[in-house]
This record gives C-alpha cells, structure tokens and sequence, in this order.
C-alpha cells in the first residue's frame, strides 16, 4: 500500500470517528429535548477542506456541506457535480451583491440573506441560470451595540420575508443566526427560536432553522434548530485549500 493510500485511508478513519461522535451528541441532544433524532440535519462546514473530504462525508451519508466563498466553494461544487448521492450546497458566509450571480449557480441554499437588494441579486441569478434557491434569512443575534457580522433584526423580519418571498426564484425556508461568542447560547438561540415563530405568521412553511456550531449545538437543539453547521468537530483544525 501506498504512503498516499495508507494517508486517504487514515484521514477516512479519523472523519468517521469525528462524524459518530457529532453525530451521537445530536442524538442526545435531541432526547434531552424530547425530539426525534431525524428532526435535525446536520450540515457540515468544509471551507477550506479539499474535495476528498466532502467525498469521504458524502460516502459516510453527509450530503449536506456548506462553504463560505464563493470562488473555493464554485470549484468545489463543478469537481463533484457528477458525484453520488448529489449534494446539497449551502452558502453560510455573507454575501456581497456583485457575487450573488455567481452563487445562485452552485448554492442550493442561501442562508445569510439579511436585505433585500442581496435577495433581488440572487433571484436574478437564479432565474438566469434556471434554477430555484432555498433561502434562510439572517437574524442578528449580536447585542445593538456590537459590530455585528450580518443579519437583519427581529422587527424587520416579517416585511422582509415577505419581499423576498415574492421573488421568482427564491423560496423562503426559515432562518438562521450565530450566536454571538462570548455570551449565553441560551440565550440567542431564544431569541431566534422567537424569531422562527414571528417568520411562521407570514409564511406558515418557512420552518427551518440553521442554528448552532460545534460548540453550542447541544443548545441551538434545546431551542427547535432543524440544522446544526458543524465543522471543526469533525473535519478538524483548518485546512487550505488550492
């Protein structure tokens, strides 16, 4: 056996192990809150990790993956493009409205559109390449006087559901939020569980909610999240690709 085999073989062992643990604590994190361990979706986090990763992932039965730049996760997403079982693409990072064309090409789910002119951008892009985007807008969970990364307020949240809903191309999910690090995870994810619930009186379907990391998963389950964005626990510390 090669060095390069005995290295895939071995990083195939070490994901593995990675994934049944994360996978295990959703399971009890799920008990603990009394729900079905199906009712939540586990999307992993594979910026910066090559395509044999998300091979390996997609043959441990993760077909959800999710990337943060455009150009890294478009190269990515043309390489596995023919790959079996297809993936499902989300984009977690912000988006700039001049690379919203671009990413309404690969991504199957946008979940950090916090305006409207972003939602105006990516619905253009999406009826231009023929093809409709799930969308999950972004709460602000950061305190009023953080800098912030993104993410509209909670008050804004209804009329923006309701503009971007009335886009071709788009389909409104739910939402999505970061809890803000250091601070009470309880405590944001409370407020996006809320959130969700003001979301579903204008659209009743738009249910899903993208919420917790490797660090706070166990809390984004307690307060109703349907898919956890887990990377480090897993995959490891960063890799670079290119």
């Amino acid at each position: 056996m090669s060095v390069d085999s005995r290295s895939e073989l071995d990083r195939a062992a070490e994901i593995a192990a990675s994934l049944s643990e994360v996978r295990a604590r959703i399971d009890r994190a799920c008990a603990a809150a009394d729900r079905p361990p199906d009712s939540v979706t586990l999307v992993v986090v594979t910026k910066t990790f090559p395509t044999t990763d998300i091979g390996i992932l997609q043959h441990l039965g993760c077909s959800d993956v999710a990337e943060n730049k455009d150009q890294e996760a478009r190269l990515k997403a043309v390489e596995l493009s023919h790959a079996t079982p297809a993936l499902c693409w989300h984009m977690i990072g912000q988006v700039q409205r001049n690379k919203a064309r671009s990413v309404a090409a690969w991504a199957d789910v946008v979940e950090s559109v916090d305006r409207l002119s972003l939602a105006e951008a990516l619905s253009a892009g999406a009826v231009t390449a023929n093809r409709r985007l799930d969308i999950l807008l972004q709460i602000s969970l950061d305190p009023d006087d953080a800098d912030g990364r993104g993410g509209v307020r909670a008050i804004e949240l209804p009329d923006l559901a309701a503009r971007v809903s009335a886009l071709p191309g788009l389909t409104v999910r739910g939402i999505m939020g970061i809890a803000p690090y250091p601070g009470d995870p309880d405590v944001a994810f409370n407020l996006l569980e809320s959130a969700s619930l003001q979301l579903r009186t204008v659209l009743p379907d738009a249910d899903r909610i993208s919420a917790g990391m490797s660090g706070d998963l166990e809390a984004a389950v307690r307060h109703g999240a349907t898919h956890v964005r887990i990377g480090g626990a897993i995959l490891g510390k960063r890799a670079i690709v290119g």
